[in-house]
């Protein structure tokens, strides 16, 4: 079978943002040649195929390539792509060089090759990711598993910054929470959510291809048929009367920013926060950012360059 390919040229701090990007532009999936980011990426990872040959000889900076089924209109699909990547210098990523160059590949079935890279993979101490196509059962009673479509537009659970999130909600779920999922990508957050035992679930994306991935996704993981998913760009559409018990929101520090002091309207008085998607150069300026707005810090996480914080809304008198 053939693909077209389209490439870009980027930094580290860039490559899961210009991944998503190649995904909602059509990419079937994504390979990725950044040997900074080997201690960041396993062999395994639900989202990308890792070329480890290429990455030997990549001696700084990244290249992402997206494999788009050919006989598409490729032109208008790589200026739409130059457009989104240059624009990430607006949030803060240096994406530079941001060259996109595409081509065509040759009868290689890279659909069913990079599938042979993904297998279910326990990211916590209780959640194990599973491909769709795979069989699997539990090896202990604790092992809960979340099912998930690897081909959708966005990830699927095991980098660094989605780790942490599930690490997290490990530490802090109790039972019976309401809870709040902003920019739900996957929706692999709200399974695993109930997979640990919370109540009600409202899952927000500003991106409609994220809506329809997260619900195929939850519709694979029959726990999770009664969480809600809408549109929304942040918190914009969520009724203001509604207040959680949880928050979780894994994006860009850029994003974060403003979200932090907004998120206080929903969270319950002693309320949970869950923040991920931190680099390592940003960390302090989000703790910064969370105590200013009435927060406590309850645990600062680290895998790598990525970083993820467990806050709660301040008692009165705390």
């Amino acid at each position: 079978m053939s693909w077209h390919t389209i490439e870009v040229e980027t930094q580290t701090e860039a490559v899961d943002a210009v991944s998503n990007i190649l995904m909602e532009a059509g990419a079937e999936g994504v390979q990725i040649e950044d040997s900074a980011d080997v201690d960041h990426f396993e062999p395994n990872d639900a989202t990308v195929f890792i070329d480890w040959d290429d990455v030997k000889h990549r001696e700084n900076g990244a290249l992402v390539i997206g494999f788009f089924a050919f006989g598409l209109h490729l032109p208008e699909i790589t200026l739409e792509i130059t457009n989104k990547v240059q624009q990430l210098n607006e949030f803060g990523l240096d994406a530079a060089p941001g060259t996109v160059t595409s081509n065509v590949v040759l009868d290689q079935d890279w659909e069913t090759e990079w599938q042979k890279y993904y297998h279910p993979v326990r990211v916590t101490r209780q959640l194990t990711i599973v491909p769709k196509w795979e069989e699997y059962t539990p090896q202990d009673q604790m092992e809960k598993l979340i099912v998930l479509d690897p081909g959708l537009a966005f990830g699927t659970g095991t980098h660094p910054t989605t780790k942490l999130m599930l690490q997290a909600l490990e530490m802090v779920v109790r039972g019976n929470e309401r809870v709040l999922d902003v920019g739900t990508g996957s929706g692999v957050l709200s399974i695993a959510a109930k997979q640990l035992g919370v109540g009600d679930i409202l899952a927000t994306d500003i991106d409609e291809v994220a809506v329809r991935s997260a619900q195929t996704n939850l519709d694979l993981n029959p726990i999770a048929k009664d969480v809600s998913v809408i549109a929304s760009d942040l918190l914009k559409s969520v009724p203001k009367t509604e207040k959680y018990n949880l928050v979780v929101a894994n994006m860009l520090t850029e994003v974060l920013l403003p979200l932090i002091p907004e998120v206080e309207g929903y969270l319950q008085p002693g309320g949970d926060f869950l923040l991920s998607g931190i680099y390592f150069d940003k960390i302090e300026v989000i703790k910064t950012n969370l105590v200013n707005a009435n927060y406590a810090i309850d645990e600062v996480m680290q895998i790598g360059d990525w970083y993820g914080v467990i806050a709660h809304l301040k008692i009165a008198g705390e």
